[in-house]
């Protein structure tokens, strides 16, 4: 808060004379971060190919690469729940779930057309989070570099990994 509030050129504590308490403010950041994100995720959705749904996955994984890499604060204050009270925040539990619906069709998608190996959708979609959300939190948690990651090769090596575990859910592995 307080390089935010440097950066908006006001006190450290003027952000708080607009909320009723930080948890109210931390919750209004979560909120503008999830619409954010949801956009990026809509975003990157359009531009794939509508007819091939691992494609749209494998779109859908690499915008939340990018998003939460490029903002590791709003993707750490919406991703922990540590900082406001989730279940207390309708619009932004509705948002997580269009999220995670979006995901979640295209998943049912890909497997009536016959592209999934395994008809455990829950599996894949867990699977799923837990690649992108691990991946998120090395580069927060600053892992890379022991990793042999270089900074500039973050994105590139998010989409190696997205393609390497769309590869393991495919029925047949993709041709690039």
């Amino acid at each position: 808060m307080r390089e935010a509030a440097r950066r908006a050129g006001v006190s450290p504590a003027a952000p708080f004379r607009h909320f009723e308490s930080r948890e109210a403010l931390m919750t209004a950041v979560a909120l503008e971060a999830q619409r954010r994100f949801r956009s990026e995720i809509a975003a990157a959705l359009q531009e794939a190919p509508p007819g091939d749904p691992l494609a749209r996955v494998r779109a859908f994984g690499i915008a939340y690469l990018r998003w939460a890499m490029r903002n590791p604060a709003h993707f750490e204050i919406i991703s922990t729940g540590r900082l406001f009270d989730y279940d207390k925040a309708a619009d932004l539990v509705r948002d997580n779930a269009e999220v995670i619906g979006m995901f979640e069709r295209t998943l049912k998608e890909a497997f009536a057309q016959g592209q999934l190996r395994t008809a455990e959708l829950g599996h894949v979609q867990i699977a799923a989070r837990a690649l992108v959300y691990g991946f998120a939190r090395m580069n927060i948690d600053g892992h890379f570099p022991r990793w042999g990651v270089a900074a500039g090769e973050a994105e590139a090596t998010a989409e190696a990994v997205v393609d390497l575990f769309i590869d393991g859910i495919a029925k047949r592995p993709r041709r690039k």
